[in-house]
């Protein structure tokens, strides 16, 4: 029989402590965020459907970006025991020089619009974080601004070729001169994805109001307030606005795009020069061999091609081709640290995030992108902790097995599309 007796005060207050409240309600609800997907969810509640949908959505039925977030959900590590990581190093070389972290800030477009600090917010926790951030074509902070916000951190820049060269020839120039250390030549976008939330909540730049909007915006007050009090939305380095994303885009790019504007613009930049946007096997090797810097392996988010080839997937028979020398760094998909320890085990040098910063900027601005790098560190750090490896030089291809639902079907010769 156990011997009962009455509870003790003193006994019970060694067993419970009264948590302080906190009067911060951004505070608060950043704290109760656990998971990327806890951004996700408080970053919707928060910001009106057609700026959380212009986010938050892909190309056509969504299937590559849905597929990108499966094939990572599809894997099994495999720990080694007995084997102490109890201080674990995240840093790494990437490019020239050093990050604190396997992850950099992706380029996005239209930043401001999610939240009204937008690249300024992004820059500002990059640079705290000690990792990369980089500036879209299609961004609504200036390139010098970015600079400001992030003056001792490493600003990479993001290039589309226009339709007029003279355009983009005079970022590469700006951003040179800024001392931007790396540009990221894109090459998926030749013209616009057919991003059909836009289309259906009647997303335009600027913005029109409707019926619809007014109602969405009645209980997010917050983001109209923001909208209106602070300097107006668009795009920094392009002067032409009005219509939808799409139209802008399609009327900016040029579908002519080639190998020999990827050499003008080698020429004239001083610094490291990657491609993003690259989805085969062969075009990863023809780009190593012509020298670039490095490979960005990306399906655009999901928001260009749908049904594009997921590059988690793509990533082990590339590294093969071109080799455990290449910088090939990977992108679209990435909603947890373990995802970006996965990349890394299995040949990335390193891994941008997109949505996954912009969820914490519509959750709560500059602290919100905080929030969003300090959950992916604790995820990065636990991760490798648990298999064993105390840096990132350790993860090697064993400790991934990617299991697999989608499987390529083979001609009557054995052959993929990808090995014909």
């Amino acid at each position: 029989m156990i011997k009962r007796q009455l509870p003790k005060p003193a006994e019970l207050f060694e067993l419970m402590q009264f948590k302080k409240p906190d009067l911060n309600a951004r505070r608060r609800r950043l704290d109760a965020a656990l998971t990327i997907a806890d951004l996700q969810r408080i970053a919707k509640r928060r910001t009106p459907k057609a700026a959380f949908d212009y986010t938050d959505g892909a190309a056509e039925g969504e299937l590559s970006l849905d597929r990108a977030r499966r094939a990572f959900e599809d894997i099994e590590f495999h720990p080694d025991i007995l084997k102490p990581a109890e201080h674990v190093d995240t840093s790494t070389e990437i490019l020239g020089g050093r990050s604190s972290m396997p992850f950099g800030i992706a380029p996005t477009g239209f930043t401001r619009l999610m939240q009204t600090e937008g690249e300024i917010a992004g820059a500002g926790a990059a640079g705290a974080a000690g990792i990369p951030f980089t500036l879209s074509t299609l961004g609504t902070t200036s390139i010098e601004d970015v600079k400001t916000a992030n003056p001792a951190g490493r600003n990479w820049f993001q290039l589309y070729v226009m339709r007029q060269r003279e355009i983009s020839y005079g970022l590469v120039e700006r951003a040179a001169a800024a001392g931007f250390d790396t540009l990221m030549f894109t090459v998926d976008t030749p013209i616009a994805g057919a991003r059909l939330r836009d289309k259906r909540n009647g997303f335009s730049i600027p913005p029109q109001l409707s019926l619809g909007t007014v109602i969405n915006a009645i209980p997010r007050p917050w983001w109209w307030i923001d909208f209106l009090t602070t300097p107006k939305l668009e795009f920094a380095s392009l002067s032409s606005t009005g219509g939808t994303v799409g139209d802008l885009l399609n009327a900016a790019m040029d579908p002519t795009i080639s190998y020999d504007d990827l050499a003008i613009i080698r020429e004239m930049w001083p610094g490291k020069l990657v491609v993003k946007g690259v989805q085969n096997v062969p075009d990863a090797v023809k780009l190593i061999d012509l020298g670039v810097d490095g490979i960005i392996l990306s399906n655009h988010g999901g928001r260009q091609l749908d049904r594009a080839p997921i590059p988690f997937r793509l990533l082990p028979d590339v590294v093969r081709e071109v080799g455990k020398d290449a910088t090939v760094m990977i992108d679209t998909g990435i909603m947890n640290g373990a995802d970006i320890v996965a990349s890394v085990a299995l040949g990335a040098k390193f891994t941008l995030i997109g949505r996954a910063y912009l969820y914490g900027l519509m959750a709560g601005g500059r602290a919100g992108v905080d929030r969003a790098i300090a959950i992916l560190r604790s995820e990065i750090e636990r991760t490798m902790t648990l298999l064993g490896v105390s840096s990132l030089e350790e993860l090697e291809p064993r400790h991934v097995t990617q299991l697999t639902k989608l499987v390529p079907v083979r001609d009557a010769a054995g052959e993929t599309a990808l090995e014909r």
